[in-house]
């Protein structure tokens, strides 16, 4: 068993990578308050974790092609240890944005495309495909017992201790680095494209910032006093993102014309498989990241529940996804990996809709684990065959290229996931509990005026205790204070439910996005051929 120790070692790596946003969403309310801060800014730090490492994942893939996927993947352990320390001390909200979502995120964006590239020197054929298939697994299960390791840690002892641990382990990862094989640079070696990178970058920021900022401007209708032509600058901003990622296009284009060398050879986007893969991965993770987050929000705040029992109940999913992964990566055996990424979001798609039901005043539990555990499957279907589709999909020489599109996919879809999502839940919040206090008969023209102009400055997704203590301090009319209440706690329910809706739609879009994912079985293919 020895040339699995390489195995162990990689999936080690990939599971201290995936734990942290899983950990952070169970930890939400317990962040707030020990830095006295709001949902929102929570929101935008898990955000902004992702969003990081979408932006720099394709230069991480480059680096790792001028330096050797080795040397890329242990200086991007250095950095991820050092953020994971940082983030474990941090005495203020800006240190923990630096230390996790900054440090850790470009820690992540040099390690992870030379994490999939290391797989491939080391296993081939049908090792390759268990071996994705495996760290698919491992993925998954990572943002599975991720709510329970961190509940658990977070209610007994400070989630501080998660990011503590994780310093050890890639501290322990790097001590047997001399297990892992790999192969020299390419010679020429490649010059990193600066421009590129840049306009990359600008491009994916300003999308997830135009998702991100869409709860509080508004996506159509302005919510604020900021507008343009007015209209609220989301679509704005998002447009803008796209411009620029078109302008990437063609500097790409450009710059292979010219014999130089392109931070992604734009001929890599014509194999149609590629692109059926990346999509898919990009819509699964806004649909998972999107649904992981709303559920901490549902539980935590709703239904006011700790870290610990908010692990315990999302449970179904972490025992669903492990199995699905392991069994998916056998289901390769006999079936198409077209038909079980279809599979996989078929369930999905029914796990979603199930769970959109479930949110509700009281948790209904059966239900609510049933919808979770076929999530789980679902995700896990998904996982065991998406990291072998791509890199099967590319010659050996565009491996680097193709993990680095990997995860650029994968974390732009976590950060549009806890973006565009969470932005859904706070809009629809703010415009649902506007509309409730409208029709409430209860309250007086003037208690309705001095509260909607209370919303246009924002809306925090709170406890339905918390907003009852706020409007016994307005010296407000019992019957008004309680109406107040009611219609707050029905718009929190109400905005959940759209954010789960949203994902259960992206969740059947994703199906049509599959057509061009491969109908033979990958692990049967000619080692190193291409199969789009």
């Amino acid at each position: 068993m020895k040339k699995w120790r390489v195995l162990v070692v990689l999936a080690a790596a990939q599971f201290v990578l995936v734990i942290d946003t899983s950990v952070m969403n169970v930890s939400i309310s317990q962040l707030v308050h020990d830095f006295e801060t709001d949902v929102s800014t929570i929101q935008s730090i898990i955000a902004l974790f992702s969003l990081v490492m979408a932006t720099c994942m394709i230069v991480g893939g480059k680096i790792g092609d001028i330096a050797g996927r080795k040397k890329a993947f242990v200086i991007g352990l250095v950095i991820y240890g050092i953020g994971s320390l940082t983030t474990s001390l941090s005495p203020s909200i800006a240190v923990l944005t630096i230390g996790w979502s900054i440090l850790e995120g470009i820690g992540a964006a040099l390690v992870m495309p030379a994490l999939v590239a290391l797989i491939a020197i080391n296993y081939s054929k049908k090792d390759r495909a268990l071996a994705y298939g495996v760290i698919g697994g491992i993925s998954g299960a990572a943002v599975a017992v991720g709510p329970i390791v961190g509940g658990w840690v977070t209610t007994n002892l400070t989630w501080r201790v998660v990011f503590a641990a994780e310093t050890v382990i890639v501290v322990g990862i790097l001590a047997v680095m001399g297990w892992i094989t790999t192969q020299p640079p390419a010679e020429p070696r490649p010059q990193l494209d600066w421009t590129g990178a840049l306009l990359s970058a600008a491009g994916l920021g300003l999308i997830v910032i135009g998702a991100l900022m869409g709860g509080s401007w508004g996506f159509i209708q302005p919510r604020t006093s900021a507008s343009i032509l007015g209209f609220a600058p989301t679509l704005f901003v998002i447009a803008s993102g796209v411009g620029a990622l078109g302008i990437f296009t063609g500097w790409l284009r450009r710059q292979k014309a010219a014999g130089k060398d392109p931070l992604i050879d734009p001929e890599i986007m014509h194999n149609r498989t590629l692109r059926a893969g990346l999509s898919t991965l990009l819509l699964q993770q806004t649909v998972l990241m999107g649904i992981f987050f709303v559920i901490p929000l549902y539980l935590q705040v709703v239904l006011g529940k700790n870290a610990f029992d908010t692990g315990v109940k999302l449970l179904p999913v972490s025992i669903a996804l492990v199995i699905a992964s392991v069994g998916g990566s056998r289901l390769g055996e006999v079936l198409s990996p077209r038909a079980i990424v279809r599979a996989g979001l078929g369930v999905l798609l029914v796990g979603s809709i199930l769970l959109l039901g479930t949110i509700k005043p009281e948790l209904e539990g059966i239900p609510f684990a049933v919808a979770l555990a076929l999530i789980g499957i679902g995700i896990g279907l998904l996982a065991s065959q998406i990291g072998n589709i791509l890199q099967s999909s590319v010659r050996e020489s565009e491996r680097g290229e193709a993990g680095g599109l990997q995860y650029t996919a994968q974390n732009l879809g976590s950060s549009l996931g806890t973006a565009l999502i969470g932005a859904i839940v706070i809009g629809a919040l703010a415009t649902g509990f506007l509309n409730q206090l409208n029709a409430s008969p209860q309250l007086s023209e003037s208690t309705k005026d001095r509260a909607g102009i209370r919303l246009e400055s924002g809306i925090s997704f709170v406890s339905v205790d918390e907003v009852r203590q706020g409007v016994s301090e307005a010296n407000l009319p019992p019957d008004e204070q309680e109406a107040i209440v009611d219609g707050y706690a029905a718009s929190q329910l109400s905005a959940l439910k759209l954010g789960l809706l949203f994902a259960s739609i992206l969740a059947f879009a994703a199906l049509f996005f599959t057509a061009s994912l491969p109908t033979e079985k990958v692990a049967t293919e000619p080692e190193r051929e291409p199969i789009g």
